[in-house]
């Protein structure tokens, strides 16, 4: 089934989903950060066809998210591994743990838990301020027009509730 394409929207999640929406492609960059990264690797531990695999591999490499390194020759094999841009979309993967264990499995039941290499400890993924450190959510937030904005598909309606929350 053909999608729609989202990207001719001025809006930064919307041109995120068009690039990892499709049903397979946030548990492949999960299974790649988490070290995964031979194509029978990931086919084998998501259960997923090698023909909707190699589709959502090939489209992660348009984009420029994960880069294929060859292993060995012949038969030519390859390792995907995240690039700089799909290490940050795994952050987002990171984010959506931490809300999976929060509202669907809860605290107690968590199915991974993460060691911070740093300082060694326990750790879970929270978003913070880049200038106070503080933890962000989104009813502490006000969106502000930025440089790229412009009006069309996805924004028609920000002008007007940027223009609200200023009145308030």
């Amino acid at each position: 089934m053909q999608r729609t394409s989202f990207d001719r929207m001025t809006c930064s999640v919307a041109r995120t989903v068009d690039v990892v929406g499709e049903w397979w492609t946030p548990l492949i960059v999960r299974d790649l950060s988490l070290g995964i990264s031979r194509f029978d690797a990931i086919q084998r531990n998501l259960g997923i066809s090698r023909k909707v695999l190699a589709q959502r591999l090939e489209r992660l490499l348009e984009h420029e998210v994960v880069q294929r390194v060859a292993y060995q020759d012949n038969p030519p094999r390859y390792d995907y591994r995240l690039t700089e841009k799909g290490a940050d979309l795994a952050t987002v993967i990171l984010a959506m743990t931490a809300w999976g264990d929060r509202w669907i499995f809860g605290e107690e039941r968590r199915p991974m838990l993460f060691r911070h290499d740093s300082c060694g400890a326990e750790t879970s993924p929270v978003l913070t301020c880049s200038s106070c450190g503080e933890a962000l959510r989104p009813g502490e937030l006000t969106p502000l027009p930025g440089p790229g904005l412009r009006p069309g598909p996805g924004t028609s309606e920000v002008p007007a509730a940027l223009e609200r929350l200023a009145a308030a």
